[in-house]
């Protein structure tokens, strides 16, 4: 989810907790690939027919194709996520995550923000 739609729908806190949530699931399927693959690889030691072998070497390349994707994907919204959290700070008070969207310039990728609490407005690099 985009980091303005995220903040119109659910507001900040909510849509970083999701992203880490997401992220988080990302790795887990790592996890398992990692396990698929050292099973697939054992599996290839068996000496049987070469139809076998065919489908456990393609077990091998699944898992760590698949592996590779959702480690990608987790470490590309872990840090989408920490990018724009590093940003959620008020300049002026210091409150964290406290603010309303003001403005989204999709050209500049920048979303300006207006903080609840002494209404400074700053903008996030999304």
């Amino acid at each position: 989810m985009q980091l303005v739609d995220g903040i119109r729908r659910l507001g900040f806190r909510k849509w970083y907790e999701r992203e880490l949530l997401e992220s988080h699931a990302h790795l887990a399927l790592t996890i398992l690939c990692a396990l698929a693959l050292l099973g697939a690889m054992e599996a290839t030691q068996v000496f049987s027919d070469w139809a076998d072998q065919l489908v456990d070497a393609l077990a091998v390349l699944a898992s760590a194709a698949i592996g590779l994707w959702a480690l990608r994907r987790y470490l590309a919204l872990l840090m989408h996520a920490e990018h724009a959290a590093n940003q959620a700070d008020c300049p002026h008070c210091g409150a964290y995550a406290r603010f309303t969207l003001v403005e989204a310039r999709p050209a500049s990728r920048d979303i300006t923000v207006c903080c609840r609490n002494c209404a400074h407005q700053w903008s996030i690099e999304d």
